[in-house]
């Protein structure tokens, strides 16, 4: 199926690692001109088709940088995903989560994308032609069988929400806001050093492996039997963000093997 992503000009949050390079590398396969965004570029080098942009995320003006960097080089900014973020297992639960943790959460995984958002719309406006937003938000912002990822669950929420009130104010104006909500992904944020699992290991004293079991056999398991993979979310969002999707906008498709047992 041919997605027409020949020479649109995209700009990907968070493309370094993860979910975030898997979809920088797709959109380049389709022909794309990515303008690709991270702390540190290194998995980017090389990459044909995209220009890797060193940048802090989390800060005030980083969003906005990194799209103006994109009109600089390309004259335009056609899609943008909102993909940068991260979460840190809250192991002492609500009454251990501090204001200053929800605020990290907030800044990282709901602020950089509201402004990388607020300037590829501003964009998108002047150009008269329309574009596509994609937000990588979580099931977590739906669905939170505990604590352990409470203030990343109310900042996804807030990316899912924001993106249903974008979808109407501007659909008239041809730009389509969708987001997708991955359950448990094959990452470093799930399977890495620091990450979920091994925050689990260390707190409960098994191995990291157990740990793994435990947590995905607490929150329901998957019906595949298997973690999502990075190429799995990005095939999706390079659908939302295609002219395939002409239609869909204010959607949020969730990816999780059969995770979420609810309609």
């Amino acid at each position: 199926m041919d997605l027409h992503l020949q020479d649109k000009i995209v700009v990907v949050t968070g493309a370094s690692k993860g979910i975030g390079l898997a979809i920088a590398r797709g959109f380049a396969a389709e022909g794309a001109q990515v303008v690709a965004g991270a702390r540190g570029t290194g998995p980017l080098e090389g990459i044909e088709r995209v220009t890797p942009v060193a940048v802090d995320l989390a800060t005030p003006d980083g969003p906005g940088l990194l799209v103006e960097r994109a009109i600089q080089t390309h004259g335009r900014v056609d899609v943008l995903v909102n993909n940068v973020g991260a979460v840190r297992l809250r192991t002492e639960g609500f009454l251990g989560t501090s204001d200053d943790e929800f605020a990290w959460a907030m800044d990282l995984n709901f602020f950089s994308g509201l402004r990388a958002t607020r300037a590829a719309i501003t964009a998108m406006v002047a150009q008269r032609e329309g574009g596509a937003i994609v937000n990588v938000a979580s099931v977590n912002s739906f669905f939170e069988p505990d604590s352990g990822t409470i203030d990343y669950g109310a900042a996804k929420a807030a990316v899912v929400n924001v993106a249903k009130s974008l979808s109407q104010e501007f659909g008239p104006q041809g730009i389509r806001v969708n987001s997708v909500s991955p359950g448990p992904v094959s990452t470093d944020l799930w399977l890495g050093d620091g990450g979920v699992a091994a925050t689990v290991a260390q707190a409960t004293g098994v191995d990291v492996d157990t740990a793994r079991e435990q947590v995905i056999a607490s929150i329901g398991g998957f019906a595949t039997g298997k973690f999502t993979t990075p190429e799995d979310v990005a095939d999706l969002v390079l659908f939302l963000a295609s002219d395939r999707a002409g239609n869909i906008t204010g959607a949020n498709y969730v990816i999780d093997g059969g995770l979420i047992k609810t309609v």
